[in-house]
């Protein structure tokens, strides 16, 4: 028996709540109904927001599926009646949710993951500051540390991204009118996320991300035309990326900040610790787990990750990046303690002064802007 051919996925995204994602995927979802579509919704979260409900008017709605935890009972998306039924298409609100305890699976992408497996196409929807790699980066411009995100390849792999776009001004008008959120809730919302200092600084990132995502698609096309070794599919292959792995907790800041660069420069990425022993069997609990935790995220990312046996971290760091013909490593300069007592100097400073073929990138910590 063949597999089914995977379904297509299109994500809905936007820069903050209220911008109008669910509502053009609602609109999406009616135009495919009215044309035939066997189209069902699996999942739809409407925040109270009358207009965005009435959308749901005359679609298909399965129901939820009951998870108790902690004595209390959660609604989640019932990814198996999903299955059973085998729509045509599947809208799915809120991809970047973490489940509840106690659900097969932990993410919601990984539940749309196994409806696209399963050849069903699902429209859905998220915002920027969910996508992985800028973390970082949203931390930075709101204060405010966005647990629940998407990896980026999961992104990558959508058939089509839908950017809406609402300015500052008129998302901050629809929060005060009570169209995003009710009063109370909308009057916290004020305070913090939705400054429009925040907002205008996300709306700017979400654009470089929409067109970063049509660059990479027409190079990626080019390359797909062109024979093998044509020119734009090789100049897209020159750059690798290393990360070096440690038990420093920044260490997840770096990897997100490369896996970003290796995306937009169409480059390899490794993720690399380095142990005497050549593997992790000597190190204190806490820091083994540290290591194990930041290479594991790497994986996540695609990103491919090695335990490199050595006693000297820079030496061990550059010979790897000479035989891989690596461009740029990442490192960040952490506690003194998380590096191996053989390095005399500063760890970083002794791999600037070997790779001098090598570009450095020496992320620092930033904290988030004072708003």
């Amino acid at each position: 028996m063949t597999e089914p051919q995977r379904g297509k996925l299109k994500i809905f995204m936007g820069y903050a709540a209220g911008v109008g994602k669910t509502y053009k995927m609602l609109e999406e979802a009616q135009a495919l109904k009215a044309a035939g579509v066997d189209i069902v919704v699996g999942y739809f979260e409407p925040h109270g927001r009358k207009e965005t409900i009435a959308k749901t008017e005359g679609l298909e709605i399965l129901p939820r599926q009951n998870i108790p935890y902690r004595d209390s009972v959660f609604e989640e998306m019932n990814t198996e009646a999903i299955l059973a039924r085998h729509p045509q298409v599947c809208v799915v609100d809120e991809f970047p949710h973490t489940n509840v305890p106690g659900s097969e699976r932990s993410k919601r992408w990984e539940d749309v993951e196994v409806l696209l497996a399963a050849g069903i196409d699902v429209l859905t929807t998220m915002n920027i500051q969910h996508l992985e790699s800028l973390n970082d980066h949203v931390w930075q411009i709101s204060g405010i540390r966005v647990r629940e995100t998407v990896p980026d390849w999961v992104v990558e792999q959508a058939d089509e991204v839908v950017m809406v776009d609402l300015t500052p001004r008129a998302l901050l008008n629809r929060l005060q009118r009570g169209v995003v959120y009710e009063r109370e809730k909308a009057e916290r919302a004020l305070q913090n996320f939705f400054r429009e200092q925040t907002l205008v600084a996300l709306r700017e990132l979400a654009l470089r991300q929409a067109a970063h995502e049509v660059e990479h698609r027409i190079v990626d096309e080019e390359a797909r035309l062109l024979p093998s070794d044509g020119a734009a599919a090789g100049s897209r292959k020159h750059h690798r990326i290393l990360v070096l792995v440690s038990a420093d907790p920044k260490t997840a800041m770096i990897i997100r900040r490369a896996k970003r660069v290796s995306d937009f420069l169409g480059a390899e990425c490794f993720a690399v610790a380095v142990q005497p022993t050549g593997d992790l069997s000597s190190l204190a609990a806490a820091d083994r787990e540290a290591i194990e935790h930041h290479l594991n995220f790497a994986r996540n990312l695609h990103i491919e990750t090695r335990i490199l046996e050595g006693d000297d971290v820079a030496a061990a760091l550059v010979d790897f990046g000479r035989r891989n013909q690596v461009t740029q490593i990442f490192l960040t300069r952490p506690r003194r303690k998380t590096w191996s007592p053989a390095l005399s100097r500063d760890p970083a400073q002794k791999v600037i002064g070997l790779a001098k073929d090598m570009l450095i990138v020496i992320v620092s910590d930033r904290e988030p802007v004072a708003q």
